[in-house]
Formats: C-alpha cells, sequence, structure tokens
C-alpha cells in the first residue's frame, strides 16, 4: 500500500508538470511509474487521468437527497434543540459539498451537490485531490459525504501557479473551489484543493453512532472535521458555549474558511427515527454566526512575534462600526496573505466581523500606489526574517518577543491571574525571568524591586505562583504548549487514561489515534511537540508540580477497557462515569483488546455486538455492569 501511495503521489505531481509544459523527467520514467502501478493496482483512478481538460458537465442523480441543514444563531434555541440526547459538533467548513462513490474499495465516481437531487460529475478533477483516498478497505458500495475547501497554503501557492500560467491571480480563498470544481481546463489545478469527511452511507451497518462514524472514516485514510461529544445534563450549556469560543477563534486564525458549527445526535438510531423534512434532516443543526462586513482603509500594518517565531501581521485601519462594536484594527493572518494581495498602507479593503468574532480581512476593494513592503528584520529584536511558505520567522530562537509569549501563554493558561503581561515585561527586562521555571525560583525580595510592589502585592503574587502547582494535569499539558495541545484536546488524553507524566511519557502515536479527535498527523505532532517539552516537564516537576494516579479500590473494571451500545436504563454519560470511577477504560469501538461489551439487547445484528461475539469478547448487561462496579 505504501508503494501505491508513493507512486501514486508521484504521478499526479509529474502530470501536473507535464500540462504546464514544465517535465521534470523523459516521457519513458514517466511511462515506467504508470507500468509499476498498473501491476500492483490495475483500476487505480489515478491512471484514469487523461489530458488536462474536460467537456464533461454530466448531471448524475444522488441515491439519496444531498439536503441543506436546519440553522439557528441563538444558544437557547441550540439548546432547545438537543433535547435529552447527547450530540456531536464540527466545524462547518465553507466550501463545496461533493459526494465520493467506492465501489469493491476504488473511488468510482465524485459529484457535486447540485439542486441536492442532481449534481456534477466531478470524477476527473477529484483523482487530482491528494486528500482524497483512490483506495478503501471497505468493498461493499459506499459513498462518502463532504466538504471541498482550500487552505491558505494551497491558496498562497495556487495563486502563484495560475500567474506563471498566464491566468488571472485568483483575488478570494472563499470562492476559489467552487471556480475550480466548474472549470473545464487545468484540472491539475484540483490539487490544490482539500477534502474532509463527515458522511459515510452504507447498505450494512458499520457503526452505530457519529462517533464510530468518524473512527471508520479515520481508519480508511479520510480527513475528517474534530469533533467534541457533548452529552446531555447540567454540563451541556457550559460545554456548547466552550465550543463556540473556540469556533469564534477558529474563524479568525484557522487556516481555512468556516462559516458555523454543526451539530448532529450522536445516536444514529435517532437520525432514522426522527428523519428529514423536505429541506433539512431532523437529526441535525447549523449554529451560524451573523455578519456584517464594511469597506476601510490601512492606516499601518503592525507585525507581532509570537511565542513559536511567527510574525503575524495585524491592519490599523481607519475605524468602523461592525456589529456594534468599534473596529480599529483586523486580522490579516500571516505573510501569505499580505504578500498575495500585495497589503500596503492606503489599500482600501473590505472587512467582515460575524457575531463577536475578531474582525478579519476579506478582500481589497481599491489598492493605493504606496509601496509593498515585508519586514527584513525581526521588529523585537532586529535578527534576520526567514520565509517558509506563507510564514515569516524570527531566526533568533531566544528572542525577547518569543520567550515572552512562551511564558505568558504559560501564565495564563496555568491561572496566575494576578501576573499581567506588563508585569511580566518588567520580570525580563531586570533578568529576573528568562524561562517558564524561573517563575517558580522567584523570591518575594526581588518582587518588592518592582514598579509599584509592595508588601502586600508581593505576597498576592508569590500566592498566585506557588497555588499555580495545585493545578490538575490537563490544566498543566494545556499550559505547556504543545502543538494540538488546546485544553479539549489534553484533557481527552486524560480521560483517555494517561493521567501521570510516565504514562504520557510511554505514550505512542498508535495509542493516541484511539483517543476521540485524533487522526495520524495531529497524534504524530502532538507526541513530537509533547517529547520536546519533557526537559521543561522535568523542571516543573523539581519546581512543585505533583501528579499521582488517583488510587482507587480494585473493582473487576479496574483496567478494563469496555465499550457501551444500545439503549440503556440510565443515561450513558452516567454509566461512562461509573466506569472511570472505578478505573476503567470507555473505548468507542470493539477491537481485541476490548474487555467487555455492555448492552441490554441478547441479541443484536449491530456491528458492535456481531464483532465481540467474533472475537468472543464478554457481553454483559447494563445490571451485571453495576455489580462488577460494586
Amino acid at each position: 500500500m505504501k508503494r501505491i501511495e508513493e507512486l501514486e503521489e508521484l504521478i499526479r505531481h509529474h502530470k501536473a508538470l507535464y500540462y504546464q509544459g514544465r517535465p521534470e523527467i523523459p516521457d519513458h520514467q514517466y511511462d515506467q511509474l504508470e507500468e509499476e502501478l498498473k501491476k500492483l493496482s490495475p483500476k487505480h483512478p489515478v491512471l484514469e487521468i487523461v489530458g488536462t481538460t474536460t467537456s464533461n458537465s454530466q448531471k448524475i442523480k444522488h441515491d439519496s437527497k444531498m439536503l441543506s441543514l436546519n440553522k439557528t444563531y441563538k444558544v437557547k434555541e441550540l439548546l432547545d434543540w438537543f433535547e435529552e440526547h447527547d450530540a456531536v459538533s464540527m466545524n462547518k467548513i465553507d466550501g463545496v459539498s461533493c459526494s465520493l462513490v467506492y465501489e469493491d474499495g476504488l473511488l468510482s465516481l465524485a459529484k457535486t451537490r447540485g439542486d441536492g437531487s442532481h449534481g456534477e460529475n466531478i470524477t476527473p478533477k477529484v483523482i487530482w485531490i491528494k486528500s482524497i483516498p483512490s483506495q478503501i478497505s471497505i468493498k461493499e458500495k459506499i459513498e462518502v459525504r463532504g466538504e471541498l475547501y482550500c487552505t491558505e497554503e494551497d491558496f498562497f501557492h495556487l495563486s502563484d501557479e495560475m500567474v506563471a500560467t498566464g491566468l488571472d491571480r485568483p483575488v478570494s480563498q472563499r470562492n476559489i473551489v467552487a471556480g475550480l470544481v466548474g472549470r473545464k481546463e487545468n484540472l491539475e489545478f484540483s490539487r490544490y484543493i482539500s477534502f474532509k469527511a463527515f458522511d459515510l452511507i452504507t447498505a450494512g451497518k458499520l457503526y452505530n453512532s457519529e462517533v464510530e462514524k468518524f473512527k471508520v472514516l479515520t481508519k480508511n485514510s479520510f480527513l475528517t472535521p474534530e469533533i467534541t461529544l457533548h452529552k446531555s445534563g447540567k454540563k451541556l450549556e457550559s460545554g456548547v458555549e466552550k465550543i463556540i469560543e473556540e469556533t469564534k477563534l477558529f474563524m479568525s486564525e484557522g487556516d481555512y474558511q468556516i462559516d458555523g458549527i454543526v451539530f448532529s445526535f450522536n445516536e444514529l438510531e435517532l437520525h432514522d427515527r426522527l428523519g428529514n423534512t423536505a429541506h433539512h434532516p431532523r437529526s441535525k443543526m447549523a449554529f451560524k454566526f451573523q455578519g456584517e462586513s464594511k469597506k476601510t482603509k490601512i492606516k499601518k500594518i503592525i507585525w507581532s512575534v509570537s511565542r513559536n517565531g511567527i510574525l503575524t501581521p495585524v491592519g490599523d485601519i481607519e475605524p468602523v462600526t461592525l456589529s456594534g462594536a468599534k473596529i480599529s484594527r483586523v486580522t490579516l493572518h500571516n505573510y501569505g496573505l499580505v504578500k498575495q494581495y500585495s497589503l500596503k498602507i492606503g489599500d482600501e479593503i473590505e472587512i467582515i466581523r460575524s457575531g463577536e468574532v475578531i474582525p478579519k480581512f476579506l478582500s481589497v476593494v481599491n489598492p493605493s500606489d504606496n509601496k509593498f513592503e515585508i519586514p527584513k528584520i525581526c521588529p523585537e529584536c532586529q535578527s534576520k526574517v526567514e520565509i517558509a511558505d506563507i510564514r515569516l520567522y524570527c531566526s533568533n530562537q531566544k528572542c525577547p518577543a518569543r520567550v515572552k509569549e512562551t511564558i505568558l501563554n504559560f501564565i495564563q493558561k496555568i491561572g496566575m491571574d494576578d501576573l499581567s503581561s506588563k508585569r511580566l515585561n518588567e520580570m525580563i527586562s531586570q533578568g529576573l525571568v528568562s524561562d517558564i521555571p524561573d517563575l517558580y525560583k522567584l523570591k518575594k525580595a526581588q518582587l518588592m524591586e518592582l514598579d509599584k510592589v509592595k508588601d502586600k502585592l508581593a505576597d498576592k503574587l508569590m500566592s498566585t505562583i506557588d497555588k499555580s502547582k495545585e493545578a490538575d494535569i490537563t490544566t498543566f499539558l494545556s499550559a505547556l504548549g504543545i502543538q494540538g495541545g488546546a485544553y479539549n484536546k489534553c484533557e481527552k488524553v486524560v480521560m483517555a487514561g494517561f493521567n501521570t507524566i510516565p504514562k504520557l511519557q510511554e505514550l505512542s502515536i498508535e495509542k493516541l489515534i484511539e483517543v476521540e479527535s485524533f487522526a495520524e498527523k495531529s497524534a504524530t505532532e502532538f507526541i513530537s511537540s509533547l517529547g520536546k517539552k519533557l526537559p521543561l516537564i522535568k523542571k516543573l516537576l523539581k519546581s512543585g508540580f505533583s501528579f499521582e494516579d488517583i488510587k482507587r479500590e480494585e473493582t473487576l473494571v479496574t483496567g478494563k477497557k469496555i465499550c457501551i451500545t444500545g439503549s440503556l436504563e440510565e443515561k450513558r454519560s452516567i454509566i461512562e462515569g461509573r466506569i472511570r470511577e472505578a478505573g476503567g477504560v470507555v473505548v468507542s469501538s470493539v477491537s481485541k483488546n476490548t474487555d467487555f461489551l455492555v448492552t441490554n439487547e441478547k441479541n443484536s445484528n449491530s456491528s458492535k455486538f456481531v464483532k465481540a461475539e467474533k472475537l468472543s469478547i464478554p457481553v454483559v448487561s447494563e445490571k451485571e455492569l453495576k455489580s462488577m462496579i460494586q
């Protein structure tokens, strides 16, 4: 399989260059690549790439309608929709909906949503898309639905390539996907499109819940939106509000366009029972943000340095009022966007603010005659700036801004609320703090030397720093600045049983992929970044942090992996909580490593039940589980 994937990538790459008159290898070497792939996978879809134009505008009927989603802009309406059900949430990608049909494990057809009943055949374009697997392990006929979109980085490179081939530079990341999907020529540009899957339609039953469905998609090499499971009950409202805040942040800082959140009931039996209206499924709800856009002018572009050394541009603009707030600054994302649009002082631009989301740049309305410039040196330490794709980096690992932002991120996440950014600046300038562990070496006398710090405030600051050592392990992990280590991700890692430092050190990519919301790429990034933080973790442990495994009374479920399926007398969240309290680990699918399957059904056609019987995994009822815990 690995060689097939390598050949697929090489053939796409060299065919694109050939069509643009820039071949890197002679024809006979290219032919050898195709011949090798034919031997390994005779029906591989990439072998069907012919030419760089198409006249195909064939309309194809969808086997089941691709419906729109019901939507709301109000949190209360969203919470009322939940009733007593658990649901998953995911980003609502702003792109082009797409349906993929696989037969005998091979991609056979791709089509757009169209009018919901009929879509346009876009198979010749989709074959170019790297994130769409050409082969999967499921051999029965299935349909995978998802969204085509373009990342900031791909839009940056696509723009340069379009200009190099004599075409106009595209003006909008938002509209480029529809433009490429509708083109009849330069099909090779489609390799700059990405795809994320969110639905899987099969004749058989491969899964019983949304969470399980996303695991099946991930195991078959599909990229999927990150999902969060929301349990009904007391914590539902705070969980929903938290995901809304995270979505607002992604809308401002994410590397592709989204326009809200999709919520979907987790249990698929509910989907069948509730059915659809003529317009939308009753089991899904989109939460969206009211948006307003206006035109303004750039007065100045300010570059700041992040804890990763990235120079981030912000537009200082002529003030405008959007969604009831006076706006004088707008995020410009990164160097790639500034270069893409040649942004400079005096440009008239359009900006948008959705709900209370940070305002962001949309497009250039009228460019000014001023000179386009980007920093050549770091604005903080005057070190040389390096370009890496769509980002500018300060080359100085010890840049004061990088150091400060790293420490400040830790301070804010670990809960040192009394220690401000301004106070940290003073500590750094006086040489009291140069890295995170230095915070725990501070003495009261040193704090008393700071501006306006008297005895009482010094005691308060010392108390704040000391109290932070009591942070739980989830808070501690999220404060370290691990790549892909936002609080909710760290929480899932800890809840999966990796709740001590020794256990975290044993965490592997394979184990992390089994944790909800982690795919191979995100798991690899997390493990790699965690490894680099180990020296810092060791220093902090010596400073007084301590995370002991909770000692529990032994029960028959302690250390056991337990899967749950079917309807229950009590809420699933309550049962899962009991299992965790008793030292058990809740898993979402049945495998050879599962110790028990919990269900009240004596005979079932569900995939979990069938697999448990096949693997001779004990099946226990809800009542029996309670006895085991007691």
